[in-house]
C-alpha cells in the first residue's frame, strides 16, 4: 500500500484515516516508537495496544498502555492484544502485531452459583 502511496496511485487521504477514538488512544494509552511515520514523515509514529476477549468484559475493545497490560496478564483468563502503528499527525496507521496474553482457563466444573435462598 505505501509503495502506492510513493508512486501516486493511491491518495494520501485514503491511508491516513485513522478513527478520532485511536488518535485519543494514541495520546493517552499509546507509547512512542523509534520509527518515523513513512507518509508524513512529521513525527515519530505511536504504538497502541488493543485488548479484546470474553472474560475481559466491559474492557475489551479498549486501549491499555505497556504496565496494564503487565498487571492484566495474571490476573485475567486468555485474552488478544493487537497493536496498531498510529501517527498522531496525519493519521496513517496499520497493525503492528497481535499476541494472547492472560492465564488458560482451569478446566474442571465451574463453581455452582448460589440462590438467595442457599
Amino acid at each position: 500500500m505505501l509503495a502506492d502511496v510513493y508512486a501516486g496511485r493511491v491518495g494520501i487521504a485514503e491511508v491516513c484515516d485513522a478513527s478520532p477514538y485511536l488518535l485519543r488512544a494514541a495520546r493517552f494509552h499509546g507509547e512512542s516508537s523509534e520509527v518515523t511515520c513513512p507518509v508524513c514523515r512529521k513525527e515519530r509514529l505511536t504504538e497502541v495496544s488493543w485488548v479484546f476477549g470474553e472474560g475481559l468484559k466491559h474492557l475489551s475493545g479498549s486501549a491499555r498502555t505497556p504496565q496494564e497490560l503487565d498487571r492484566m496478564d495474571g490476573a485475567q483468563v486468555e485474552f488478544s492484544v493487537y497493536v496498531v502503528e498510529v501517527c498522531r499527525s496525519c493519521g496513517w496507521n496499520h497493525l503492528v502485531q497481535s499476541y494472547v496474553l492472560g492465564t488458560p482457563e482451569v478446566p474442571g466444573p465451574r463453581a455452582r452459583r448460589r440462590t438467595a435462598g442457599q
